[in-house]
């Protein structure tokens, strides 16, 4: 598997073949990953502080957890949600028509690197472990489109496996992990922080957590006058 200049592995699986695993995966997620996740992406919820009246998109939003908790909290927003797979598509609608929010939360299948939104559409974004899906050129992308249909002066929150601060041991047996099993196992370590700086956003939170010797970042940054 290729490295890129900062030593991350690249992601060389096409676009159909992560549909194709996360269609399969939809109804098994929550019990492979879900619980891993989930304190880590409640916590960069948190720090993302989306408002009452906010509207707030989720990309790559699983099986809607995230989308529940904001549709819980953020009682007189609207939320959306957008996602590659239909499968995680159908597993999140039975959850949001479950909780009774099917009013105030919409989903759309597509690519959060070609967001099918208007520009200066949403006051918050939010991506939890979704960032270190894509291949390394297409990170600027997708952040170029979360600047893109952000208000200016509002927030961007990013949940990512990081390689800041990663144990020798734990990185080694990970990075092995992820080379032999890439289908199984797609997410890589990144540097979410420089990603976020790089794309023009002004960091407000920054935040580095460990689970089992893997680190985990949370930032929350705001679009700048600059930022297009």
């Amino acid at each position: 598997m290729s490295q890129d200049e900062n030593g991350i592995s690249r992601v060389t699986r096409s676009k159909d073949a992560a549909r194709v695993h996360y269609d399969r995966l939809s109804r098994c997620y929550d019990f492979l990953a879900g619980f891993w996740e989930r304190q880590f992406r409640e916590f960069g919820l948190r720090q993302l502080g989306a408002m009452e009246s906010d509207v707030v998109l989720e990309i790559g939003f699983g099986t809607g957890r995230g989308l529940i908790s904001l549709g819980s909290s953020a009682r007189f927003g609207r939320i959306f949600g957008v996602d590659i797979s239909l499968g995680m598509c159908r597993q999140s609608r039975k959850r949001i028509q479950k909780a009774g929010l099917s009013e105030r939360i919409r989903l759309t299948l597509g690519d959060g690197a070609r967001l099918p939104f208007k520009n200066d559409r949403f006051d918050a974004v939010f991506l939890s472990f979704t960032l270190e899906l894509f291949d390394t050129p297409e990170i600027p992308d997708v952040l170029g489109e979360c600047a893109r249909v952000l208000r200016k002066g509002k927030r961007l929150g990013v949940v990512a496996l990081s390689q800041k601060g990663i144990s020798a041991g734990a990185g080694r047996a990970y990075e092995w992990a992820h080379r032999t099993f890439p289908r199984s196992l797609d997410c890589r370590p990144i540097f979410a922080r420089e990603a976020v700086l790089k794309a023009g956003f002004h960091i407000l939170e920054y935040a580095l957590m460990m689970n089992l010797g893997l680190p985990i970042e949370i930032v929350v940054a705001r679009k700048g006058v600059l930022s297009c």
